[in-house]
């Protein structure tokens, strides 16, 4: 595929998302699917005076390791790629696979095992994109997506519609993009701002969601393209043993390669205590049971990407959807302030379009799926 907005989407990545400066040791990643985005990204990066490397990663070759792994090697924690996430100045991943379905009838309980693995690697790269940027140790990372036509057939598109779809949801149709996210910071600073003051969120629909989040001390981030690309959502890491009620997804969640649908979650003092889903309801359990931090909320956000209003089955769009929000079990954002551990940060998102509200202390800032104050994302 060649397509010129891919030149585009590179320079927003290297340049405005990660700031590749002189002498950066950058790591690109994704399948070779990728290649065409991965090559421009490699030339931006040459460009910006940064050191690239790039690394490819096979679909087939993960379900094999999956199928033939023994115990101890699900379990072996790679001493190069520890060494690599805490060297490298930036990470530019980009995700794509000839067939999104790859791992769908992988053992779950082999997953989890493989997932445990990468803890020590995960608590690092979550401990160094925390790290504010110009300080030692941080890592400047940025993830996106290539359009592909395993991902136009799960969206139900043609390739040309999903591609359009991409590039329209991360702004590259228009003359600047960079300005455009600038813009778009400043909207959402307003949300953080105001969120930043509240003591306790409560999201509502019509489908039986009633979750309440406590979130007094804890920091809301402002996600503006440089990490997530596209981007579009506040979030901060709820308060660990505080979070009660129930959430009944509206949409299917995603993780590794297969789909749940159907997820209900009950919450009380922080933890999931009851769970269920009509569809791969083992492999959600086997999720939350991998170790302790799993059933615990680490994230709660609100998207905020009023260009995108469609669900594609790929968390990196759907997390995103202007007037819904979504929760991680598992991991905390250590930048929120959040203090939960876990090999696991699963998202799932929940609409509230149709008789959907959100209350901040009590006060309604979102109804409906639109924010409610002026100034705010989809306000005009």
């Amino acid at each position: 595929m060649h397509d010129p907005r891919l030149a585009r989407l590179a320079d927003v990545l290297v340049n405005y998302s990660t700031k590749v400066k002189r002498g950066d040791l950058v790591k690109i990643i994704g399948s070779s699917v990728c290649e065409p985005l991965l090559l421009e990204i490699f030339k931006a990066t040459v460009k910006a005076g940064g050191q690239p490397y790039l690394t490819m990663t096979s679909d087939a070759a993960a379900e094999e390791f999956l199928r033939l792994a023994t115990p101890k090697q699900l379990a072996f924690e790679n001493p190069v790629n520890q060494y690599e996430i805490e060297t490298i100045d930036c990470l530019i991943s980009t995700w794509g696979n000839s067939n999104t379905k790859h791992l769908s009838n992988a053992d779950p309980s082999k997953q989890a095992r493989a997932q445990q693995a990468r803890k020590k690697w995960f608590a690092t790269y979550m401990q160094r994109t925390a790290t504010p940027v110009g300080k030692p140790g941080n890592l400047r990372w940025v993830g996106t997506q290539f359009p592909t036509p395993s991902a136009a057939q799960d969206a139900e598109m043609s390739l040309r519609e999903y591609e359009d779809f991409v590039f329209g949801a991360g702004l590259l149709d228009q003359e600047d993009p960079a300005a455009a996210w600038k813009a778009i910071s400043t909207r959402q600073q307003k949300v953080v701002e105001y969120l930043n003051k509240v003591h306790e969120v409560r999201f509502k629909n019509a489908s039986g969601t009633d979750l309440t989040v406590a979130v007094e001390g804890r920091k809301w981030i402002n996600c503006d393209g440089r990490a997530n690309f596209p981007d579009g959502e506040v979030f901060t890491g709820p308060i660990e043993d505080a979070t009660k009620g129930v959430v009944h997804y509206t949409f299917p969640a995603v993780h590794d390669g297969r789909e749940v649908d159907g997820i209900r979650l009950k919450f009380r003092g922080g933890r999931v205590v009851d769970a269920s889903a009509t569809r791969n309801e083992d492999f959600l359990i086997r999720m939350l049971d991998q170790d302790n931090g799993a059933r615990v909320l680490g994230e709660i956000a609100i998207g905020t990407n009023y260009s995108i209003r469609r669900y594609v089955k790929n968390t990196l769009f759907d997390e995103k959807i202007g007037g819904t929000f979504h929760a991680a079990v598992g991991a905390s954002i250590p930048e929120s302030g959040g203090r939960n551990q876990s090999a696991l940060h699963w998202d799932m998102v929940c609409d509230l379009r149709t008789n959907g509200t959100i209350e901040a202390d009590g006060k309604a800032i979102s109804r409906n799926g639109k924010f409610l104050l002026p100034g705010w994302p989809g306000r005009g």
